[in-house]
């Protein structure tokens, strides 16, 4: 028998739903530009968010849990949380709307629930404001200032002031730069305005002056001039790697901290969640955010270390091509890669399996490592072969990894995927570096043999782990709750 539920009634719950959906929008925008508080759902964005992308945002986080999580309640929490005073914050409205209806709750009242869960906010300290100069413009420092730039709101944590290119700033170079800030292949147009200011070199980003200057040599600069002081440097050229030259940011005047977004050496290598605590950022000047697959591999990498233990393992990284490789068949100094990257499935290699042991020393000379650079432009996939110590089932591996994701100390870089149908384009965009296929694990008969699917956006995901290290370098982290 079919339910009978009216046409009419069910046109009547959409329209409540949609109507809720555009007060939700609302107050997490007021909460945002007014409190800089920033609400997430289990990690997911909701700033800029449309209505549609909210009601499918709520579907996944009630399949995540497996529990409705209800737009309406998560209304009423935000209400309570926007009538409370709190520090710029954080905050993941999918986790607290799911503890709400846990059976552990013990508060009737909404705003009772909200004022305990959220009382060690009190505790926080202050922000001051960090200056960020972006070094370099390529793939990766345009996501940088995107996302920075989006995520400016009060200005109360990094402020992008520069960016520092090589070469002429006239007129149609800062045009060029702007186009490429303002739409990209791959990652869609960016939801803001880019305009230019020809006569202060500047492009002008949601309406903050963003100074570009030109330089061949890093300690030559004297950013104080533009008024950018006690700065954090990004360098995303690749030209330095090495302690000694990326020293060369901290000779510049207004240089106080330099990030380095790729594997570097004699400096310390991050993977923010990881090990990013080890080192304290008043006593580090220089530090390294590793790669985008170091990102990806080594929070699963931890979270089966930790649980089960590892013997040994091998890592496969199916990777989007890059910008190192020739468009065409060509000359190049390393093998295979001078072979055309929109037409061959090229092997290459991946420092990825030892630099994993940099951030897990347990792994060290545990892992072996490969890599298959493929034609797309945009999303890589990591097949960990791993043999453990204690066995495990494919139920047992994916409630471990699931409930990393849900609670403790790598929700933020961990994403587990529910989807039957995931493929390399669906992880585009997605911020955490991790994304765990749990449709694709496969478990030995005996359970001491895993084989687990990570998918990451090379680009977006690793992207988002460099802002996360550069938070903490920069001491601009705010109250979370996750």
């Amino acid at each position: 028998m079919p339910r009978k539920i009216s046409y009419e009634k069910e046109l009547a719950f959409q329209a409540d739903r949609r109507k809720a959906t555009t007060e939700f929008i609302k107050i997490v925008s007021d909460l945002w530009y007014d409190k800089s508080i920033e609400i997430v759902l289990f990690k997911n964005q909701l700033i800029d968010r449309n209505v549609s992308d909210i009601i499918q945002l709520h579907e996944y986080a009630g399949e995540f849990v497996q529990k409705p999580i209800s737009i309406f309640d998560s209304v009423e929490l935000l209400r309570a949380i926007n009538d409370i005073p709190l520090p710029p914050s954080k905050l993941d409205i999918g986790k607290l709307t799911y503890e709400y209806h846990s059976d552990d709750n013990n508060f009737n009242n909404v705003k009772a629930f909200v004022i305990d869960k959220l009382k060690s906010a009190k505790n926080y300290k202050d922000i001051r404001p960090k200056d960020v100069v972006l070094y370099g413009f390529g793939r990766i420092g345009r996501l940088l200032a995107r996302e920075l730039m989006s995520k400016t709101g009060k200005g109360t944590q990094m402020r992008l002031r520069a960016i520092v290119v090589r070469g002429d700033i006239s007129e149609d170079i800062l045009e060029k730069r702007a186009s490429l800030l303002r739409s990209d292949s791959v990652h869609g147009k960016f939801t803001g305005t880019v305009t230019i200011d020809a006569q202060e070199n500047s492009l002008i980003i949601n309406g903050t002056t963003v100074h570009i200057i030109s330089a061949d040599k890093p300690e030559s600069i004297d950013y104080t001039k533009y008024d950018i002081s006690d700065a954090l440097v990004i360098d995303n050229t690749g030209a330095f790697r090495d302690k000694t030259q990326l020293s060369r940011h901290l000779k510049a005047k207004g240089v106080s901290k330099v990030l380095l977004t790729a594997p570097g050496k004699e400096i310390p290598n991050i993977v923010h969640g990881v090990n990013h605590l080890e080192y304290d950022p008043d006593s580090t000047h220089i530090f390294s955010a590793a790669s985008c697959t170091t990102n990806a591999i080594t929070p699963i990498l931890k979270v089966v270390e930790d649980s089960l233990g590892i013997r040994k393992g091998h890592l496969e990284t199916i990777h989007a091509y890059t910008n190192d490789q020739n468009l065409v068949d060509n000359m190049h100094g390393k093998y295979r890669r001078g072979r055309a990257a929109g037409l061959n499935m090229v092997i290459t290699e991946t420092g990825a399996g030892q630099a994993v042991a940099k951030a897990l020393p347990s792994l060290k000379g545990k892992l072996t490592s490969n890599a298959i650079r493929v034609p797309v432009p945009n999303g890589s996939l990591a097949i960990l072969n791993l043999e453990i110590k204690n066995k495990t089932s494919l139920e047992g591996i994916n409630t471990i990894i699931k409930k990393y994701a849900l609670e403790g100390d790598l929700v933020e870089q961990i994403k587990y995927s529910l989807n039957k149908e995931l493929v390399s384009s669906d992880i585009v965009g997605a911020s955490a570096p991790a994304v765990y296929d749990s449709k694709a694990t496969i478990v030995s008969e005996n359970g001491k043999n895993l084989i687990l699917y990570i998918w990451y956006d090379n680009e977006y995901g690793y992207s988002h782990q460099v802002i996360r290290l550069a938070k903490y370098i920069a001491k601009v982290r705010r109250y979370t709750y996750y």
